[in-house]
C-alpha cells in the first residue's frame, strides 16, 4: 500500500499528500471523482461545482461540494491544502516561488470565503516542499522580491543565497488572514527514495516528468 502523508491540523477531513509511489483517491475518499488543473506557475483559483471535462489552466481549486477530491501535482513547489471544518470549505494549491508571488495563495482564500469560509478557521497545510538547504538561487532571482523578504534569503556560496520556499508560503498565508499552518517539513530535493524533485532530477540530468499528487475532499 501506498504512503499516504497526513496532516494532524486535519484529522476529520479527507485528506492525502502522496510520496513519489503515488496515492489512490479511493484511499482518501471512495467514490469521489478526481478534479484537477493545467497548472501553469499563476494566481488563478477556481471554483468547483462539480467535475470538469477539460482541465483549465489555473493553481489553486475550492469547493463547498461534498464528494469531489480536489488535486494538486508539485515536485518542489509547494503543495498547500486547505479547510475550515466548520463551514464546510475545502481547498488546494499549487504554490510555487512564482504563483506564490503573485498571490495564489492569498487568491485561495479569498475564495473559500466566497463560499462561506471564516479567514480565522481556514486551517492551511504545507505538504513535501523544496527545503531552504536545498534551493540554491542566484541574484536575478533575488531581485523577484521585495526588500521586506531579506529573511527568505540566507547567504550561501560566493553570489548565491538559499530560498526558503517553505517559510515565504507560511509568510504569505500569515498575511492573508490564516492563523493555523502546519508545515509537514518534507524536503523533496534530499530525499530521492520517497519524492521526486524537478531540481534534482535537473542537476542530475534525469527524466522530470514524476510528481507528487496532494489531495483534499468532503464526505458525501
Amino acid at each position: 500500500m501506498a504512503e499516504i502523508l497526513k496532516a494532524g491540523l486535519l484529522p476529520t477531513v479527507p485528506h492525502g499528500f502522496s510520496t513519489a509511489i503515488g496515492l489512490d483517491v479511493g484511499e482518501v475518499l471512495p467514490g469521489a471523482p478526481l478534479v484537477r488543473l493545467k497548472q501553469v506557475h499563476s494566481s488563478r483559483v477556481h471554483r468547483v461545482a462539480e467535475p470538469w471535462s477539460e482541465r483549465p489552466e489555473g493553481d489553486a481549486l475550492c469547493t463547498d461540494r461534498p464528494g469531489v477530491v480536489l488535486g494538486i501535482v508539485t515536485a518542489d513547489c509547494a503543495p498547500v491544502l486547505f479547510a475550515d471544518l466548520e463551514a464546510g470549505v475545502v481547498g488546494a494549491a499549487h504554490a510555487g516561488w512564482r504563483g506564490a508571488r503573485s498571490g495564489v495563495l492569498e487568491n485561495t482564500v479569498e475564495a473559500m470565503i466566497s463560499f462561506g469560509a471564516r479567514r480565522n478557521l481556514i486551517r492551511a497545510v504545507i505538504g513535501p516542499t523544496i527545503a531552504q538547504a536545498s534551493y540554491e538561487v542566484d541574484d536575478a532571482f533575488r531581485e523577484h522580491f521585495g526588500a521586506g523578504d531579506e529573511r527568505f534569503f540566507a547567504v550561501g556560496r560566493s553570489g548565491r543565497y538559499q530560498f526558503d520556499l517553505p517559510a515565504y508560503v507560511a509568510h504569505r498565508l500569515q498575511a492573508a488572514g490564516v492563523v493555523r499552518i502546519e508545515d509537514l517539513a518534507e524536503d523533496t530535493y534530499t530525499q530521492p527514495d520517497r519524492f521526486f524533485s524537478f531540481r534534482r532530477a535537473t542537476h542530475r540530468a534525469e527524466g522530470a516528468e514524476g510528481r507528487q499528487l496532494s489531495v483534499i475532499g468532503l464526505p458525501a
